[in-house]
């Protein structure tokens, strides 16, 4: 609630917490200067108004005599001029009038709609400092039972919401707790925000209108958002720590990695050089290029190439995989993996760069202790299986 006028405040009928009506008094200023200015309006509306009255009885006496052939037109167009002059006085009186009143009804500042009392900015005896384009705020009135989120969606994401859209928040001050919303505005233009001094990351504002928030809750509390832009249902899901990225020839590249490795053992110099698995080349009508990279999973098998894998190990054979949607945790896939099958998730630099195609790896129990440790086959004795397997 702001005032467009400025006066000093005389008295505040409500207290921050008091629920107010549509129309009900919360402010009283001074109005001594707004009713005196009224007044005087209001005498110069009379006053033109009897300067016409009486300009109008001179015109009707004028055209009497007019019609009598006792005085001339020009008399007769002066006297109509006067008239016109008179009646334009009296509207630019009575529109001084209209602006006199609506600034003494500024003296008082109603309720505009139902609410709760948030804030109060003013006491009595403080000065409400008003103005067309800065306006100050003397009091914040909030509807709780509407609540709006406004959250703030990167660009590249932004293209993917839609209003109607179903949105779980979570507010700060409840934790644990998940409320649900739909998604109510899009803002069409962006909010550029500075991280560094290179860095930019423009993003999107969007209104999410809670449904059925919680009475204790206040405006100005943090919150998260997470938008369900769609939905699949009856689809297999992967988490997002399994995807990862090879050449499409990492068949071919798995074969050379073996030969290499038994060529070194031959020489003597035992182990083998770190590959990684991100970035391959091959060489095409005399020039190199790089490989095409394709997103796969690692499926545990016990058998590659028709070798069976030796007690507790499997084998992790590359496996194309086609996904669609994606949450925060988990991917849906397409084609490219079944219902049941087990692959193998981890860190990126375990599954991106050192898990290779028919690599043999030791199987974890997964239980809670240790589990950091034992994804991959790995335990806390063995914690660098993975490479030498």
């Amino acid at each position: 609630i702001s005032s467009t006028i400025t006066a000093w405040i005389t008295s505040i009928t409500v207290a921050e917490g008091d629920t107010v009506q549509p129309g009900q008094l919360l402010i009283s200023m001074d109005e001594k200067q707004y009713r005196a200015a009224y007044n005087q309006t209001l005498s110069g509306v009379k006053s033109a108004e009897a300067k016409l009255k009486q300009v109008k009885a001179q015109k009707e006496r004028t055209e009497s005599l007019f019609e009598k052939n006792l005085i001339s037109k020009q008399e007769l167009e002066q006297i109509e001029a006067s008239f016109e002059l008179a009646s334009s006085q009296v509207d630019q009186a009575q529109s001084s009038l209209l602006s006199r009143e609506d600034e003494l009804s500024k003296t008082k500042l109603l309720a505009p709609a139902y609410g709760i009392v948030t804030s109060l900015t003013k006491e009595v005896g403080e000065m409400a400092v008003g103005g067309m384009f800065n306006p100050g705020v003397v009091m914040t009135i909030a509807d709780l039972s509407r609540i709006e989120v406004l959250v703030d969606v990167n660009e590249n994401d932004v293209v993917n919401v839609t209003v109607g859209d179903t949105a779980e928040v979570e507010v700060d001050a409840f934790p644990d707790t998940i409320f649900y919303g739909v998604v109510s505005e899009i803002a069409h233009t962006a909010q550029s925000m500075n991280l560094g001094s290179q860095e930019q990351v423009t993003n999107f504002k969007v209104k999410v209108k809670m449904i059925d928030p919680p009475g204790n809750i206040r405006p100005g509390m943090s919150s998260t958002v997470n938008i369900i832009t769609e939905v699949r249902n009856n689809v297999i899901s992967i988490p997002i720590q399994s995807l990862t990225a090879r050449s499409e020839n990492y068949k071919r590249q798995a074969k050379s990695r073996a030969m290499k490795k038994k060529g070194d053992r031959k020489k003597g110099k035992g182990g083998r050089k770190k590959m990684d698995g991100g970035v391959a080349e091959g060489k095409n009508n005399g020039g190199w290029k790089k490989d095409k990279m394709i997103e796969v999973v690692f499926v545990l098998k016990d058998e590659f190439e028709g070798e069976m894998v030796p007690d507790g190990k499997k084998y992790a054979v590359v496996s194309p995989v086609d996904v669609d949607v994606d949450s925060d945790t988990h991917y849906a896939v397409k084609s490219g993996i079944n219902e049941g099958d087990s692959i193998v998730t981890g860190s990126y630099k375990a599954i991106s760069r050192e898990l290779q195609h028919g690599m043999l790896v030791t199987v974890g129990d997964w239980s809670e202790k240790g589990r950091h440790n034992r994804q991959f086959g790995k335990t806390e004795d063995d914690d660098d299986r993975i490479k030498n397997d």
